[in-house]
């Protein structure tokens, strides 16, 4: 399954999202989305612990100027790459 998260972390249900995550999921975070991947994420912990394979939109890091504060965790993407990840998984969820 996908999960994509497009708005901030801080407005969404971290823990149902979180909760509904597995190991052979995609996480992609974009839009605003991407906040949850800045080294100083109160939600970086978690999302991390959750062993999803975890992916971020570089052009909207980029946009937000956090590139230097982004996790290593976080594997950097293009909106290119978002289609791939779209195709592979049949099932998704935007939160």
């Amino acid at each position: 399954m996908l999960h994509t998260l497009i708005q901030s972390p801080y407005k969404t249900n971290m823990s149902l999202l979180t909760s509904m995550l597995r190991k052979k999921d995609d996480f992609l975070a974009l839009q605003d989305g991407v906040l949850i991947a800045l080294t100083n994420s109160v939600f970086l912990d978690v999302i991390i612990f959750s062993s999803a394979n975890l992916y971020v939109i570089k052009e909207d890091v980029y946009a937000r100027g956090i590139i230097n504060n982004i996790s290593t965790n976080f594997i950097l993407i293009s909106y290119i790459h978002f289609v791939s990840l779209t195709l592979k998984n049949k099932t998704q969820m935007t939160w």
